[in-house]
């Protein structure tokens, strides 16, 4: 099972979100930061890996606040799902997409895998940690548990 981090940076009531450019299944859509955690790294390490190489920022603290399991087909993820409103830096471009702050009221008009909608209003209902599955069929969401 592929093994996921995935942050939402806070500030302002909004998020700093990527739009997806990168050919690849997220192309066109809205994602928070993350991306795959390597071999013999930890959750922590690849969190703050990944939100430098997608944004130039260092998260000073975060939260983990979900656990998301994703099903399609053979395809298997495991993501943690973090937020964080502590951070340092300037933020640079990406070569994954364009990284823009999006206003928490905005995100449901977003192109966005229809299943995030799902975790992303159960963060903002709960400050508690929560599990979270999402099964597709292709992009088509097919079950929430």
């Amino acid at each position: 099972m592929l093994e996921t981090v995935l942050v939402y940076i806070e500030e302002n009531e909004q998020y700093l979100l990527i739009h997806k450019k990168k050919k690849d299944m997220n192309e066109g859509k809205y994602l928070g930061i993350g991306g795959k955690i390597e071999i013999g790294e930890s959750i922590e390490d690849a969190l703050l890996r990944e939100t430098k190489e997608e944004t130039g920022l260092t998260l000073h603290d975060f939260v983990h606040r979900a656990n998301i399991y994703f099903t399609s087909g053979n395809y298997q993820e495991k993501m943690y799902l973090f937020t964080s409103n502590a951070f340092s830096g300037q933020v640079i471009s990406s070569n994954e997409g364009d990284l823009v702050w999006i206003n928490k009221n905005a995100l449901k008009s977003l192109p966005m895998w229809a299943g995030d909608h799902y975790f992303l209003n159960k963060l903002s209902e709960s400050q508690t940690f929560f599990e979270m599955h999402l099964v597709y069929e292709g992009e088509t969401l097919i079950e929430v548990y």
